[in-house]
């Protein structure tokens, strides 16, 4: 069953009175375990369709539904949203910060110090409770972001291109962790990436989209079996064909 559905989204922004379309009627479902990665080059839509599915923005056309409710004008109490830029508050502790959006929803406070702990722990993060986050390492404060969105056990989880500014060592690692996160606390996700490689990984469909206004262009199933290896004939091939079908939006984007 599908838990997010999207349907003939269109989004126009005007640019100095100029109407631009920056999505183009897009359909997509989400099933209630499933991982989905939007993916293609920089101004195919990505952000903007995660943005509002989010409710932070709105369609200009079509509409967004979450477990059969609108979304409009703010974020749906069964989801979860995770930017690239981790979003920590500087003046908090890690475990504040993780408790954040417990508290934010009036969860009694040895409650959310109890379900804090749990997700402190599940992102490997025991022992930098008291930590503040200019005290961690990029990678540490992106768990602290994850755990927090966690928290709250969403249904739906957005994630805009969470580790793109992590280097590929911590990338790798914070891939893994996702996906032994998930298989614990089962979450539809909507993951934004520019990665080909990372989306091929995560994924059990690839949305590839294409640019000038945002498109599906193609959905690939990736049907390969957890863990994935990346040294494979079988990924390397399937790594070929996304970047068969992205090969001439790469082409149309460095000309721009």
């Amino acid at each position: 069953m599908n838990f997010l559905s999207i349907r003939d989204v269109s989004k126009v922004y005007e640019r100095r009175g100029v109407p631009m379309l920056a999505v183009d009627s897009v359909n997509l479902t989400v099933a209630h375990d499933e991982l989905i990665c939007l993916l293609g080059v920089s101004g195919c839509g990505k952000s903007t369709l995660l943005q509002m599915v989010a409710g932070l923005e709105d369609p200009t056309e079509g509409e967004v539904l979450i477990d059969g409710c609108h979304v409009s004008g703010q974020t749906h109490p069964e989801a979860s949203v995770v930017f690239q830029e981790h979003g920590l508050f500087p003046w908090m502790t890690v475990a504040d910060n993780v408790a954040f959006n417990l508290k934010a929803r009036g969860t009694r406070r040895d409650e959310r110090q109890r379900i804090a702990a749990e997700f402190i722990d599940l992102v490997g993060l025991t022992g930098f409770e008291t930590r503040y986050p200019h005290e961690l390492s990029g990678g540490m404060r992106q768990r602290v972001g994850i755990a927090r969105a966690m928290t709250t056990r969403p249904k739906l989880l957005l994630m805009d291109e969470p580790f793109g500014a992590l280097d590929a060592q911590t990338r790798a690692v914070m891939q893994t962790e996702l996906l032994r996160l998930l298989e614990t606390h089962p979450s539809a996700v909507l993951f934004v990436t520019h990665g080909v490689n990372e989306a091929i990984l995560l994924a059990d469909r690839v949305v590839i989209m294409s640019p000038r206004p945002g498109r599906i262009r193609k959905i690939m199933d990736i049907d390969l079996p957890r863990p994935r290896d990346p040294t494979s004939a079988e990924f390397t091939a399937l790594v070929r064909a996304v970047l068969d079908e992205i090969h001439d939006d790469i082409s149309f984007v460095a000309k721009q």
